[in-house]
């Protein structure tokens, strides 16, 4: 294969696209560098298809190398692991736009990897790995209806950026990923810290317009390869055979699919199909699988005409209309915070738990070391949906609507120096109908509120879906699974009464326009606004008190320099007051020292303990100490711990002392008075002039 490379100017600086120095034996491979960093990716498909394959089985599997930023992985074996949740969720990021463009019917197993060889720590490299899964499959054979490109759009002071970087992320009010073709957008995802509608949208189609050159860019690179698509054609329909399904099919399915109840309606389009499947059996035998398909189709196109056609869904509602909500609070009295969140057939139990730094993520990455002081877990157990499954732990899915719920509830979070806890929630799926990502991030706003969290405000989301038909178009609020299943958009939009918090789109058509992007979200905000009204009739504002089961933490401050003094030689001093307390205790650097415990009394004890290790002696202050060591000149007395000062002969009694111990001893405790510190530091202290004063004095 050829070398072939393109340079395009993309703000402000050159990015590159090249093909044909590595990984030359994949179906397509390129490079992408932008700044120092450098992503490799590599497509490649089966050339057979498995017998039997009844979905397009595609793999998307990103990897950051840790030596591409000049590091050696932390884990015991000092190799990367398995993927690592930001690998998953860019794995998903790369998925999601690409999946809508292969050809229907092309079922070849398909396997596209990114990996970051380079990374300069200023450019994030996950959508340059969007740019590069594009490349390299344009210019392969494999059938492909690309390219497209993405961006992360940031706004700073008012103004959008294209690709910002790491530091420009920091200081942005907005964080989205924007992918799309040349005629629309196709996937969004990201954060916003309560912008409005309009700002979201507009921020959206800024990104469309900005990747248009990294498109173009593909295109000049696929004409320099110039090679040709492997030859597919999607599988022949048999006209007589979807006349035949259509027949038997229709008006059964059509009366099926209108049953309100979930369960019962899978059953019935479960049965009307195999009745029909069995009818055809013979007439048609060895064609199951078309069978299966066609009626599948028939279900699709009756529910999406119902829409359409009639204005109804199928569980009755009309376009924008939520299904009813029930929310439940306190229901885990161990819990430090619970909440049952229903709507419709969709219902999440969620609860919280408020934890110490000790319990915070520590995540080894390439960007660096992270410790992440807020979790939001999601599980989608198989009986939500009345399955059954050995899949035990979160796959991709889980993580990806985990971090969705967490970015969208992250905003109205209390800054951690104000509220100092680890906070963790877990998301457990009870009944699943569609939106279950979005009850979680409802269900996490009440039990943060029941758990005396002091949030800035509720936050709640809404899942929009969309059917288009030609130039016929509905927007769906608050859509079910079915609706996700058979439509063409699945729009996820959180926030609360001030703004967007978080978004995400996912697409099964070419694109979508402005229009029907600005539809979905207006209507978005008026659904987000009905469920905010729901969830206040349970809980409007956080409790006053944490649960009595939460940990206490306590803050209190000393000098950065005394923290040695804390922690004491090897840790001593710390580990003694821990022991002696039973607390937990975090020490940071800047001298902020946080005390938990549920016991209040054992809080109050550690914070004396710790004030008795950094107080510092005052002149003119009386103090009872210990004497612990005397000399021919004087006695030094230990006036609080690790702290002492020299009583001189001279200052042991009104009359004059021959022999220090004719006055004290080793052991003994003595009433003194502070009568001066020096520059040194070393304190002067008195026990004449304490004679005949009391301490309270």
């Amino acid at each position: 294969m050829a070398y072939h490379k393109v340079v395009v100017e993309f703000n402000g600086q050159p990015l590159t696209i090249e093909t044909g120095k590595m990984a030359r034996q994949a179906d397509g491979a390129t490079v992408i560098t932008y700044g120092d960093t450098k992503v490799l990716c590599t497509a490649v498909s089966a050339r057979q298809m498995r017998e039997g394959q009844g979905f397009f089985p595609l793999t998307v599997n990103y990897q950051e190398k840790f030596y591409a930023a000049g590091k050696i992985p932390g884990s015991f074996f000092r190799r990367e692991r398995g993927a690592s949740e930001r690998e998953t969720l860019i794995c998903r990021l790369i998925d999601r736009p690409m999946r809508p463009l292969f050809p229907k019917g092309y079922m070849f197993e398909t396997q596209i990897m990114p990996t970051v060889i380079s990374a300069d720590l200023i450019n994030d490299p996950d959508t340059l790995a969007i740019v590069a899964a594009s490349a390299a499959v344009t210019v392969s054979d494999i059938p492909f209806a690309g390219p497209i490109a993405a961006v992360r759009v940031g706004r700073v002071g008012g103004t959008l950026i294209a690709n910002p970087t790491l530091q420009q992320i920091a200081e942005s009010d907005l964080d989205i990923v924007v992918a799309g073709s040349r005629d629309a957008v196709m996937m969004v995802e990201g954060e916003a810290h309560f912008l409005s509608e309009e700002e979201m949208l507009a921020a959206i189609f800024f990104g469309h317009e900005s990747m248009q050159p990294l498109i173009e860019a593909q295109v000049q690179l696929s004409q320099l390869v110039g090679k040709a698509k492997r030859a597919f054609a999607s599988p022949a329909i048999d006209p007589a055979l979807e006349e035949r399904v259509n027949a038997l099919a229709t008006e059964k399915i059509d009366a099926a699919v209108k049953i309100r109840t979930k369960q019962e309606r899978y059953a019935q389009v479960a049965e009307v199909k195999a009745e029909v499947a069995a009818s055809l059996a013979e007439e048609f035998a060895g064609r199951e699988g078309e069978v299966s398909t066609l009626l599948g189709k028939v279900e699709k196109r009756v529910v999406r005409q119902m829409i359409i056609r009639d204005k109804v869904r199928i569980d009755g509602r009309d376009m924008q209309t939520v299904r009813p909500i029930t929310c439940d609070i306190g229901l885990l009295p161990r819990a430090h915070g619970s909440a049952l969140f229903t709507r419709g057939e969709t219902q999440a139990l969620v609860a919280v738990a408020l934890g110490t730094s000790s319990d915070q993520q520590r995540m080894d990455n390439v960007q660096g070391m992270e410790f992440k002081k807020f979790l939001l877990h999601y599980n989608f157990p198989p009986f939500s949906v009345g399955e059954t499954s050995m899949r035990l732990f979160p796959g991709r899915r889980e993580i990806g609507h985990g971090y969705l719920a967490e970015r969208s509830v992250a905003k109205i979070l209390p800054k951690h120096d104000d509220f100092p806890y680890t906070i963790r929630i877990v998301s457990d799926v009870l009944e699943s109908n569609g939106s279950s990502s979005m009850a979680s991030v409802c269900g996490a706003s009440l039990c943060l509120m029941d758990a005396g969290v002091p949030v800035t405000q509720p936050v709640a989301g809404i899942a929009m879906g969309l059917i288009k038909e030609g130039d016929e178009v509905a927007v769906l609020s608050d859509i079910l699974g079915d609706e996700d299943h058979l439509g063409d958009m699945d729009f996820k939009v959180t926030g609360t009464a001030q703004g967007v918090t978080a978004l995400q789109m996912d697409i099964k058509i070419t694109g979508v326009n402005r229009a029907i992007m600005k539809q979905a979200l207006e209507q978005a905000r008026s659904g987000r606004l009905h469920i905010l009204e729901k969830m206040a009739e349970a809980i409007a504002t956080p409790r006053s008190d944490l649960s009595p089961f939460a940990p206490r933490i306590t803050t209190i401050r000393v000098k950065s320099d005394q923290v040695r003094t804390v922690i004491g030689s090897g840790g001593k001093n710390i580990r003694a007051i821990i022991e002696a307390t039973g607390c937990a205790i975090d020490i940071e650097d800047d001298g902020r020292i946080n005390i938990a415990s549920a016991d209040g009394e054992a809080a109050l004890k550690a914070i004396k303990m710790i004030r008795d290790l950094t107080q510092e002696a005052e002149v003119g202050k009386l103090y009872l100490g210990t004497v612990r060591k005397v000399m021919e000149f004087g006695a030094f007395v230990e006036i609080y711990p690790g702290t002492d000062g020299l009583v001189h002969v001279s200052e042991l009694d009104k009359e004059r002392v021959r022999n220090v111990t004719d006055v004290v001893n080793e052991g003994d405790q003595v009433l003194v008075k502070c009568i001066g510190i020096d520059k040194q530091g070393k304190i002067k202290l008195s026990r004449k002039e304490a004679l005949g004063l009391k301490l309270e004095d």
